[in-house]
């Protein structure tokens, strides 16, 4: 098995899941993180004005199903992302950079080092395609967008 994945299982879609990743570890990520980033100063004054308190246990739910596809191909998930975001004037690569990095600190204090860097990779490009998508929407050339790491600014 390959050093980067360690022990792993596969999805019947072909997918490598490692040991340790499971709906329940999902959850707890998603749980961690949202809760963090409601009481964050640079991200959570958008998340809060965006989404009542009163849909936050949907919001949670929706976003586990999210995750829970993405990582172990569950296939709960049936949203558009992207237009939600597109919808928000003032989101901004401040935001992502933020967003990446309490993302890194839940991880990391939450899953096994192989699951931890999956979630990573993908919340790596989640947060570049909704770059791209806001940009292209804005009008503004995307071309020069690179790819934010978790916890480390874009070369500028």
């Amino acid at each position: 098995m390959n050093d980067r994945i360690g022990a792993a299982r596969l999805h019947s879609t072909g997918r490598l899941i490692p040991d340790g990743l499971d709906e329940a570890l999902v959850r707890a990520v998603v749980d961690d993180f949202y809760a963090k980033a409601r009481r964050d100063p640079v991200i959570g004054p958008i998340f809060n004005r965006v989404i009542a308190d009163d849909e936050w246990p949907a919001h949670l739910d929706t976003i586990a199903r999210f995750w829970s596809s993405m990582l172990l191909g569950a296939g709960t998930y049936g949203g558009r992302p992207m237009p939600k975001h597109l919808a928000i004037p003032d989101l901004a690569d401040r935001h992502f950079e933020r967003w990446l990095a309490l993302f890194r600190e839940t991880v990391e204090a939450t899953c096994p080092p192989v699951v931890a860097a999956l979630f990573l990779d993908r919340a790596e490009r989640i947060a570049h395609s909704f770059r791209l998508g806001l940009a292209q929407y804005r009008g503004q050339d995307s071309v020069g967008i690179d790819i934010m790491r978790a916890g480390h600014p874009p070369a500028r």
